[in-house]
This record gives structure tokens, sequence and C-alpha cells, in this order.
């Protein structure tokens, strides 16, 4: 439930992978050329622009809850019985400073090496670029815990 701040619940869709064509686009240019899902209005937009179809790719849907928080849908693991034990994705129209928190919920392991100290790789294109940096452990305030959405067909305790 999100009772801390309903005044400012946002709850819009900002990716969805299985959508053909995004807003505004064209199948035949969606073809060739992916377009964002989301675009940014203009520069004071500080809405996280995701994309995950690409090879390996498995980000499902991505749903902004709060300006700064995000509700993540990884597509399951091919040949599972939908079992999601990793995400790939790619974020833009991050700003530096800023406090983001992603909840994937849909995550169902009952435990996970999250809360015993282990991070996300992260790769960062400007890192990159200014220090030669690859991927590194990154994040902060990690946790991870199963949720209490419920699968229509198997009413487990996940997504």
């Amino acid at each position: 439930l999100r009772t801390t701040e309903p005044e400012n619940l946002l709850n819009r869709l900002v990716f969805d992978s299985v959508d053909a064509t995004p807003p505004g686009g064209n199948l035949r240019e969606t073809m060739e050329e992916l377009p964002p899902f989301y675009t940014p209005v203009d520069d004071a937009d500080e809405t996280l622009v995701f994309e995950s179809r690409f090879e390996s790719g498995n980000l499902r849907r991505a749903v902004q809850v709060y300006a700064y928080e995000y509700d993540l849908v990884i597509n399951p693991d091919y040949n599972t019985k939908a079992n999601t034990q990793w995400y790939f994705l790619s974020i833009s129209n991050t700003r530096a400073g800023r406090k983001y928190k992603f909840n994937i919920i849909n995550m169902q392991k009952p435990h996970s090496l999250y809360n015993e100290g282990m991070k996300p790789l992260v790769y960062s294109q400007k890192a990159a670029e200014a220090r030669k940096q690859g991927w590194i452990r990154g994040g902060t305030d990690i946790v991870y815990f199963q949720n209490r959405i419920r699968r229509r067909d198997k009413g487990q305790n996940h997504y």
C-alpha cells in the first residue's frame, strides 16, 4: 500500500517492453529503430528513461510511483517456471545528487545475498568516459524481501 504520501502518488507507466509501439511512434519506424517508450517533455522533466529492448534485456515494465521511486517488473528467465534471478536494463535522464529508489516487485526467492551485503552491478557511461571505469558494485540501502503481491496462476507471494 502506498500510504505515506498519497497526494504525491504518480503511478505512471514509463516503460513497457511488450507494447510494440511506444506513444507517438508507428510500427514501421519501431521495427527499424526503437524510440524510447517515454521521452522527457523538457530539460526540467526528471522522469527516468528505461530501456531493455536489447539483447538479454529483461525489464518488462517500469512504473513511476513517486518522483524518484519506481516499481520494476522483470521478465521471467527463459526455460523456467517463471523464475526471475537477474535483471539487465538501461536507465537514462538521471541527475547527479538525486537518490532513486527501485522496487523490483517480482523477485521471488525467500532469501537473497543482497541481505548479506551484495550490491548490484552498475555501469555508468559518464564514468567510463571520464575515468575509464567499467562495471562496479553500487547502490545504497539495498534490501530484499518477498512481497505480498499474488500471481493469479500460482497464488504464491510474488508478482
